[in-house]
Formats: C-alpha cells, structure tokens, sequence
C-alpha cells in the first residue's frame, strides 16, 4: 500500500509573513511541488494567522481546482470561524485538531471517549458535503476503541512521541531502547486496530526523512503530512531532493 505524502505549507508561510512581502509565493510552491510529483498539501490556519492566512486557503483552493489529482487538507480547531472556512471551501479533507486559540503547535490529541458525540455529528457534517473529516488522535488504544464505536471514519495519529522516542534510540550509546519497543508496539497495534476496523488512518507531526520509514512499516497508513522537517530538509539538501526521498519512502 503506497501512502500519500502531504505538504504541510505553514512554514513557507511563516517565511513570507516576517517579512510582510509575497515572497515566497506560496502558489510558486504548490505548482513546484506538484511538478515534482506531489500529491497532497496540508495547511493549518490558525486564528492569529501568523502562517497560513484565511486568503491563503481560498487562493489555494482555486489554484488546485486545475489540478483534481491533487488532495487539499486544511487542518484546525472546530470552532465557529474554521468550519464557516470548511462550508465554504469544501476540501478534500479536514483534519479536526484540539488546539487552543494561543497554541505554538499541536502537542495533543482529542478525547474521542469525551467528544464522540460532537465530533460524530461534525464527522457527519463534513461527510455530506463531500469533505473527508479526519480526528486527530493520541497513540492511545482505548482512543481507538472510542473511535470505532463512533462514526468516525478517518483519524490522524499524532507522532510526536514517536519521533521523540525514535532519536532516542538513535542517539542512546546504551543500546537501551526499551521505550522506543514501547512506543513501536502501541503504536503499531493503534495502528492495526483501527485498520482492521475500516478506519482510515494518517498520520503526522516531527516526522522526518530519518523517522518515516519505519512508520510506515507498522501497517497501513494512509497519508502522512510533513511541514516543519520537510523545509528544514529543503534547506539541507535542496526540495527536488527531499521531495524525491520522501516520494521513495511513501511510494
């Protein structure tokens, strides 16, 4: 099963916005990106806007209308303004994400056991107006438990502990990478579970051209998104170079 590599545009957008110029030009980007063969791109409007811009998702959204092959995810919270954004855009995907309205970046998942009602309903919502909804989750097997006995369809794993977990062992001299079997293990049966349950299943956050491979190796995840490593890499190694890497490893 391949994996779909989604572009997380926020950083090229943090880029623009400190200086208060277009430049870089993010549709420059999704057309570069897409002539290297992505398929996929993530952004995550935040209420101050200090990345992606409210415009930003409406000019991206047009753009991609000449590209059908191409998937659009727009991420956030689900509050008023943010699906009033989703109603009138319709992407392809929304990814639900608990996020205060100061959150640096996104350091949790949902409490589906909590919010099952709510997020069924919204699941619902989206569903019927042709919009994939995605519920961002904890590694965290009785979260996958509640999510099948909702009507959620499509979860986005939150990796961070993986990517903690798996430099980590990269790092430890030891040889004691008893927590990352831990974590590979939950992860890997969260994962499972929810896949043998028709639960489609993405995943994101710190992942890296280091850490994603093994990932993937845990079973079938349907598409990943990748933001912050990806233009790091970029800046390392050059973008047609780190598209093609992360193209291999999804492919």
């Amino acid at each position: 099963m391949s994996t779909l590599f989604s572009v997380n545009l926020n950083k090229l957008a943090l880029i623009r916005n400190s200086r208060g110029t277009d430049y870089p030009n993010l549709l420059y980007f999704v057309k570069k990106l897409i002539d290297l063969g992505v398929k996929g791109f993530t952004v995550h409007p935040r209420p101050d806007e200090r990345h992606i811009r409210y415009q930003d998702v409406y000019d991206i959204s047009k753009f991609l209308q000449d590209y059908k092959d191409i998937e659009f995810n727009i991420e956030g919270n689900p509050n008023q303004r943010f699906l009033q954004l989703i109603r009138e855009v319709k992407p392809h995907q929304c990814t639900l994400v608990p996020d205060s309205e100061d959150q640096l970046t996104s350091d949790h998942g949902f409490d589906i056991i909590k919010h099952k009602d709510r997020l069924s309903k919204l699941s619902h919502e989206l569903q019927a107006f042709g919009t994939r909804c995605a519920v961002f989750i904890d590694p965290d097997i009785k979260q996958i438990e509640a999510v099948i006995d909702s009507d959620i369809q499509t979860i986005e794993m939150y990796t961070e502990e993986w990517a903690r977990a798996y430099e980590n062992k990269s790092s430890d001299t030891s040889n004691n990478d008893s927590n990352f079997d831990e974590v590979k293990q939950r992860f890997s049966d969260c994962i499972n579970l929810a896949s043998q349950n028709g639960i489609r299943v993405n995943a994101g956050h710190d992942l890296n051209l280091e850490n994603l491979a093994d990932l993937l190796s845990l079973g079938d995840i349907a598409e990943v998104s990748i933001g912050h490593a990806f233009t790091v890499e970029s800046l390392e190694q050059g973008m047609d170079n780190v598209v093609r890497q992360y193209l291999a490893i999804c492919g």
